[in-house]
């Protein structure tokens, strides 16, 4: 589908919506993008569950040091002020609600918000919950960055899950190669397209999709 955006287009619109002063963790995977397109002017402190508050985007070079990693065994950097703690401590902090936004990928995001990012449920699929259940109920908002499609085609927003859910009714928005989705008690509401319209996603979509206009 041409005209879709990529993944650090998308990055650096989520990276655009985070509001200023927000306290954040990003996922594991496409999530981990948004860091270094977060400006200085937003002061965003990026949280991550392995112990680190303060941290910067991904190290690059002379910047890499293999014991500054993120939840992801991805080398970062921080920023001024960062400060490190027991892994205990930071999920005190998620199941406490003291952060704004995270933002995770998802294999599924129901019509009603239930997110299942954690496990197939097929026999020979890791299951790899980490911190994502912790996340996807403590943080103010919960976001979702994916692929609208699997590779077979089929969306991954849908009725109702059918994999195990990571939490349920907790994703307020969904953002995707093809467009933004925002999910509220009146059902899924397109907020932009990229390349395709609300017509043609409702073609492939099993869920009723509103549009914004």
């Amino acid at each position: 589908m041409s005209g879709t955006l990529d993944r650090q287009a998308l990055a650096a619109l989520i990276a655009k919506d985070i509001a200023p002063g927000s306290y954040v963790n990003l996922g594991i995977g496409q999530p981990t993008l948004v860091s270094d397109y977060l400006t200085a002017d937003q002061d965003v402190t990026l949280h991550t569950e392995n112990g680190l508050l303060g941290m910067g985007p991904a190290a690059q070079g002379d910047e890499i040091d293999e014991d500054l990693i993120n939840a992801g065994k991805i080398p970062v950097t921080e920023v001024p002020g960062a400060s490190f703690f027991h892994h205990a401590d930071s999920f005190a902090m998620m199941r406490g609600g003291h952060l704004d936004v995270c933002v995770m990928g998802a294999f599924q995001v129901s019509a009603t918000g239930d997110l299942a990012n954690w496990h197939t449920g097929a026999p020979d699929a890791i299951p790899a919950v980490g911190g994502a259940m912790d996340l996807a109920v403590g943080a103010k908002e919960t976001w979702v960055m994916m692929n609208l499609f699997t590779k077979t085609g089929e969306a991954k927003i849908v009725p109702e899950c059918t994999y195990p859910l990571t939490g349920p009714g907790c994703v307020s928005r969904v953002y995707t190669e093809c467009a933004v989705f925002l999910i509220d008690d009146q059902g899924v509401t397109v907020r932009e397209t990229f390349g395709t319209t609300v017509e043609e996603l409702a073609e492939r979509m099993s869920v009723p999709l509103r549009s914004l206009d």
